[in-house]
């Protein structure tokens, strides 16, 4: 076996360490790709009863988006563990109904794992499988997990930058659909230098306020 061989046989039995950022991204849309690195079906030796899956690191699960009004009407269930006529155990007990507004912010790890929880088949490995999820609600974690990491799964839909993210550089080169002549007049005041001071007194009638009527 060549050493190239070796190497390849290395990475596919060797468990590897993936990063995933989860700002503005579908917990249930980006649950199907985490899961499939968790249970090993990116790899060529995949069986249903191997145990061949990576380890995943979930960063920015504090921002992750949902679809709609999906905070509302997307609930939990719960369960206290005590009967709902035992009013001296709680204030509210039996069976609930969370949304995931309160869901989240409770826990804003909960609702990503539940989604892979939820996306992964029902066995004896989804427990082994959970273990080696690792989710932060922030970009904060742990050095020593970081430094295992070698890939970073791309995510389900690109992340838009925001105005202050931009240089000075980048704004003056971004294509402007027109551009303002020297002796443009932003508002009325001055117009009486730059056209007819008859166009001018129509103008400022334009801009003036009306006056309320009252009855």
């Amino acid at each position: 076996m060549s050493r190239f061989e070796r190497v390849k046989q290395w990475s596919t039995f060797a468990r590897t360490w993936h990063i995933y950022d989860a700002k503005w991204q579908n917990p249930f849309h980006s649950a199907k790709i985490i899961t499939k690195h968790l249970d090993g079906k990116m790899k060529p030796i995949y069986h249903p009863s191997n145990d061949c899956g990576d380890h995943v690191i979930v960063i920015n699960s504090k921002q992750i988006a949902l679809l709609g009004r999906e905070w509302q009407f997307r609930v939990y269930f719960h369960h206290t563990g005590y009967p709902k006529a035992y009013k001296h155990m709680g204030n509210v007990n039996g069976a609930l109904w969370i949304p995931a507004w309160q869901l989240h912010d409770r826990d804003p790890t909960l609702i990503m794992w539940k989604a892979c929880y939820n996306n992964i088949e029902g066995s004896l490995l989804r427990p082994k499988f959970m273990a080696r999820l690792h989710i932060y609600p922030d970009e904060k974690v742990p050095e020593e997990l970081l430094e295992n990491v070698t890939n970073q799964i791309p995510g389900v839909r690109p992340v838009p930058k925001s105005l202050d993210q931009y240089t000075d550089k980048e704004k003056e080169e971004f294509p402007k659909m027109f551009d303002y002549k020297e002796d443009f007049v932003h508002d009325y005041k001055g117009l009486d230098n730059q056209v007819n001071p008859k166009e001018a007194e129509a103008i400022k009638t334009l801009f003036a306020p009306k006056p309320i009527k009252y009855y």
